[in-house]
């Protein structure tokens, strides 16, 4: 059975040990996940002032699914000099409508891979090896945040989700979408779970739903509360979980509001 426990971490927050792992939320999409003596894993770091004078650079890894989540001064204030980024192919700051740095700008710094969302492959980093593999990740044009002619905020095609493996676990980030129902079917042990619901993703109950068939050592919610379209219940969100016998652990502290 795997252990976890919550222990006062830097900047005041609470930080997840689990099985020689650390977890992290620091605000929307973005979750620190470190092995002890191994790599760092950022996803999605930045926007909405949720780094705010963070400046760690201790991030080896830092996964990127979509133009939402696509923040440059967020992938620099996480990512060491000698990181990797790795970029779902369909990024594209021309179509941002926001001023971002382009990604080939980034890529004179770090080491960057773009990727479809079918992808497998290893990242060789200082501090060990971590496998990477990407999933489609979208709203279901016949969904709850389908519009009546099937548009949605984050088509098929549009981002994908990461599972990534670090020390002897692996860890899924969906990104923004629906919980999909091939989700289940994955090996995961650390489910790092999108709540925020709305017309925007999965909400705490269709991603209780999904733990629940996937059964994970330990779900982790993120996504939430970031700004008001966001608004969930963590705490309800963790105790639904809980009531069907899966771990779940909250770190709301860090989230800037």
């Amino acid at each position: 059975m795997a252990t976890l426990k919550e222990t006062a971490g830097r900047w005041g927050n609470m930080t997840v040990r689990y099985d020689g792992l650390t977890v992290e939320w620091l605000g929307y999409a973005t979750a620190r996940v470190a092995a002890v003596d191994g790599p760092t894993v950022y996803t999605d770091p930045g926007r909405y002032g949720v780094l705010d004078d963070y400046w760690t650079r201790d991030g080896d890894l830092v996964l990127v699914t979509h133009d939402h989540h696509y923040d440059p001064e967020g992938i620099r204030s996480v990512a060491d000099p000698g990181a990797t980024l790795v970029i779902y192919e369909a990024v594209d700051p021309d179509r941002i409508d926001r001023d971002v740095e382009s990604v080939e700008s980034l890529s004179d710094d770090y080491d960057v891979i773009r990727v479809d969302d079918e992808a497998e492959f290893e990242v060789e980093l200082d501090d060990g090896t971590v496998t990477v593999w990407t999933v489609p990740t979208y709203n279901d044009p016949e969904g709850p945040r389908a519009d009546a002619d099937g548009t949605v905020p984050h088509p098929e095609g549009f981002g994908c989700g990461f599972l990534f493996s670090i020390g002897d676990r692996t860890a899924f980030w969906p990104g923004d979408g629906d919980a999909l129902d091939g989700f289940a079917e994955l090996d995961v042990d650390l489910f790092l779970a999108n709540i925020g619901g709305g017309d925007i993703v999965s909400d705490r109950h269709e991603s209780a739903d999904l733990a629940e068939g996937m059964a994970p050592e330990l779900v982790v919610p993120i996504h939430y509360d970031t700004f008001d379209a966001l608004e969930a219940d963590g705490e309800a969100f963790a105790g639904d979980v809980a009531s069907r016998s899966i771990p779940a652990a909250l770190d709301e502290r860090s989230v800037n509001r």
